[in-house]
């Protein structure tokens, strides 16, 4: 089962408006959604209208909450200091799989594995998802 540590743009564009594209990944089998609560409050914090908010908050009952832990970066790892929570989030939740449209930041690191977990943009773990099954 992949368990997939949401960021906190993936969480932002699921909620921004009613039938998002990415609401896909809460519908998926076999899979456990989880983020933490700075991802969760980064993403709140960015959505301006009420109703995206409550949107956020039901996307949010579903996911298995979890926090970052107070350990270094892996090794060979550089991320500005608002993204390390994140990524020390996806280890602490023991994701397979973190989640982000962060290009800038993560995107050195996608499609690879880091402390075992694969970095992608959600299309491609989608895309991955359908040719694995």
């Amino acid at each position: 089962m992949d368990r997939l540590f949401l960021d906190a743009n993936i969480l932002f564009s699921a909620a921004y408006r009613a039938g998002a594209g990415l609401l896909e990944l809460w519908k998926l089998k076999n899979v456990k959604l989880c983020t933490s609560r700075y991802a969760l409050e980064e993403a709140r914090f960015n959505l301006l209208e009420e109703e995206q908010r409550l949107r956020l908050q039901q996307l949010v009952d579903s996911l298995e909450p979890s926090e970052a832990s107070r350990e270094p970066l892996p090794a060979r790892i550089s991320l500005p200091e608002k993204d390390v929570p994140i990524l020390l989030g996806a280890i602490h939740a023991r994701a397979t799989h973190l989640l982000t449209g962060d290009v800038r930041h993560f995107g050195p690191y996608f499609g690879k594995t880091v402390a075992g977990i694969r970095i992608m943009l959600p299309a491609a773990y989608l895309k991955s998802r359908r040719e694995r099954l």
